[in-house]
């Protein structure tokens, strides 16, 4: 949005979609002077010469200043991110030994998936490390990390409040002393969302949709199990977190269930990395970086074939699946076809 734009907003407009405005409003003496068909430009005009006087008020000023604290709130909310973002691209280093990467530049657009694949301590965390903090060519790799095709802003990596990235690592532990609902409600309050109840029942009901084992609005988030707290996180970070790119490390040992976590990701227009081990997983996304030795060994796009592959894999998945839970179920395991 545009200084001019906001400025020619009513103030219904304005106030319904940023009610943190208000403040400034009130700050500025402007509150009593409030017409809710007027733009902002529109409502100074009501404002006397004797008042401008009295109150220091300088039509002028205040127009630059009410654009300035709309992004002010904006950035700290984190309300302008995920709009601003089409593409994260990817630019060469080198590896442990020196060697340039094997790839000339990898852009990833919103609503794609990236699996990113190699064996232990092969450098997946690192490639995770570099996007979420912006590389540019000052980490161990030297990699560089453009947005939208360019050098990124440094804000992204100093705001606590605007965050590019939400990573979702393989240890998820709860120390806060709240319930499902009361952690959901405190994240949708301190967002500013305009439906909290409906917005909680959302990520609750996705939260259940993805988990292994149910739970409810009154459990203690510090009693959820790793799956759970998991499932919990993503349903949190893709209906409610303005960050546009999630980093996953190893979803495959989150105990959830991992398609519909990327169709719930996904759908939400994220730019979806994730370092895997698995290769239902690993079929799933568009393309599939392997790394080797600290760097990008090669970029590959997903057959048709290896599609075709992920389907029987799928089915064996959900195989292994049904026994596993009639194990904890206390039932005797019968023979089966494969």
């Amino acid at each position: 949005m545009k200084q001019w734009d906001l400025l020619n907003l009513t103030m219904t407009e304005i106030l319904d979609k940023y009610p943190f405005m208000e403040e400034f409003l009130r700050e500025n003496h402007l509150i009593d002077r409030l017409q809710p068909a007027q733009s902002f430009t529109q409502m100074l005009t009501n404002v006397s010469e004797e008042e401008q006087e009295e109150w220091a008020i300088d039509p002028l000023r205040l127009e630059t200043a009410f654009w300035e604290y709309f992004l002010t709130m904006s950035e700290f909310l984190g309300l302008q991110t995920k709009d601003e973002i089409r593409e994260l691209t990817i630019l060469p280093g080198f590896d442990k030994s020196g060697q340039a990467e094997g790839f000339s530049e990898l852009t990833i657009k919103r609503g794609e998936i990236i699996a990113i694949v190699g064996p232990t301590g092969s450098g997946k965390s690192r490639l995770l490390a570099d996007i979420e903090w912006i590389a540019d060519q000052d980490t161990p790799t030297k990699r560089t990390i453009l947005i939208n095709s360019a050098p990124a802003d440094k804000k992204w990596r100093l705001s606590t409040a605007n965050k590019l990235v939400a990573q979702l690592s393989q240890n998820m532990n709860f120390v806060m002393d709240l319930t499902v609902r009361e952690f959901i409600e405190l994240h949708a309050a301190s967002r500013m969302a305009e439906n909290i109840e409906e917005i909680t029942q959302k990520i609750f009901t996705q939260a259940n949709h993805l988990a292994g084992e149910k739970f409810d609005m009154e459990t203690p988030i510090t009693s959820l199990s790793g799956g759970q707290s998991r499932a919990l996180m993503i349903a949190d970070t893709a209906i409610l977190s303005e960050s546009p790119i999630v980093l996953i490390d190893e979803i495959e040992n989150a105990g959830i269930d991992r398609k519909k976590a990327l169709e719930l990701l996904v759908g939400q227009e994220k730019i979806v990395l994730m370092a895997t081990h698995d290769p239902i997983l690993a079929l799933m996304a568009d393309k599939r970086v392997i790394i080797a030795n600290g760097g990008i060994t090669k970029v590959m796009e997903t057959a048709i074939a290896e599609k075709a592959l992920l389907q029987k894999l799928q089915k064996l998945d959900q195989l292994i699946f049904s026994k596993r839970e009639e194990l904890r179920y206390g039932h005797q395991l019968q023979d089966f076809d494969i």
